[in-house]
């Protein structure tokens, strides 16, 4: 009579068992519509996984008024490239489109003053996802300002006082910036692409490639990146629903009430100017990052605009 070894039946279950899962998984990879399920707290979620639903490219696309040139196989891939990746950072996706509806009011106004077209609201989604960052390089606040920059063009930066974190006056920096580059290249897709880049670099290939279109310019990864993705964020933010992104309009953010009051003296304590305003230091910073300090000091025929709260400001109520 043959003897079966045990332990050899158990390698001969375990190996079927194994052959049978690499199976069901290589078939369920091999579907188009697939889910992704995570975690939020004790519940599972499952997100929506299916290309043909949560992206799609428009027929045509204008940025600034200029054609994006669809036709072209490289453009096209280009804008889709940035539409995916978008699309499937749900998270920060998520918060930039919740922010923009706070923060579009108070860029777009400015963008009209100086006569910048509206689209260049999109690059504050590109450059800082709407927040105060810091990059590896220095530049800082939702434009993303190198400091000897901003200097050169009248913000002021120094240990009590970076107007790199003030969005109206970083914005009319932006704008300044926008007008010269424009005056150089005389199309607003290189003056977006300039803003990423730096004059000097795009300059440089289009005299090198003998190319005045965006389009048609081999340029650095992230400045041949940063027209697709700024115009991804516009399309996602106009339509978040197309892009799988359900979001309710009560569940933006909404733009915050404040009055300015205006400084032309030391203030030597913010956690007690604050409470004259019925509000409390942190709202106070909240309103006014580029306030460096708990203090403020005074510069001759130097007048500051502080934000404080008007009314019920930090009550949560639904749009």
């Amino acid at each position: 009579m043959i003897k079966i070894d045990r332990n050899f039946i158990l390698a001969i279950i375990t190996l079927s068992v194994l052959v049978i899962t690499v199976f069901v998984v290589a078939m369920g990879f091999g579907k188009k519509s697939t889910v992704t399920p995570y975690l939020e707290g004790d519940e599972m979620l499952i997100l929506p996984q299916n290309l043909n639903q949560v992206y799609s490219l428009p027929d045509t696309l204008f940025f600034a008024g200029e054609r994006m040139p669809l036709e072209n196989f490289d453009t096209r891939e280009s804008l889709e490239r940035e539409l995916i990746m978008s699309a499937y950072r749900h998270s920060s996706t998520i918060m930039i489109i919740k922010k923009a509806n706070r923060y579009f009011p108070i860029i777009e106004p400015i963008l009209r003053e100086y006569n910048i077209p509206d689209d260049f609201k999109y690059l504050v989604a590109a450059e800082s996802e709407f927040a105060n960052v810091i990059s590896p390089a220095g530049a800082t606040g939702f434009w993303q300002i190198m400091q000897a920059t901003g200097r050169e063009e009248g913000l002021e930066i120094n240990t009590v006082v970076d107007e790199r974190y003030n969005l109206e006056k970083s914005t009319e920096f932006a704008c300044k910036y926008f007008l010269k580059s424009f005056e150089q290249f005389g199309n607003w897709t290189l003056v977006a692409a300039s803003y990423n880049g730096g004059r000097a670099a795009v300059q440089k290939q289009i005299d090198i490639q003998k190319q005045t279109n965006y389009y048609d310019l081999l340029l650095s990864e992230e400045t041949a990146r940063y027209l697709f993705r700024v115009a991804a964020y516009k399309l996602i933010i106009n339509d978040p629903k197309s892009y799988g992104f359900d979001i309710a309009e009560k569940d933006l953010y909404k733009p915050l009430d404040f009055r300015e009051v205006e400084v032309d003296t030391a203030v030597n304590d913010f956690a007690e100017f604050a409470e004259q305003f019925g509000t409390n230091y942190k709202i106070l910073k909240f309103l006014n990052p580029w306030l460096r300090k708990p203090y403020l000091t005074a510069r001759a025929n130097k007048r500051y605009i502080i934000k404080v709260p008007d009314g019920d400001m930090r009550s949560y109520t639904e749009q």
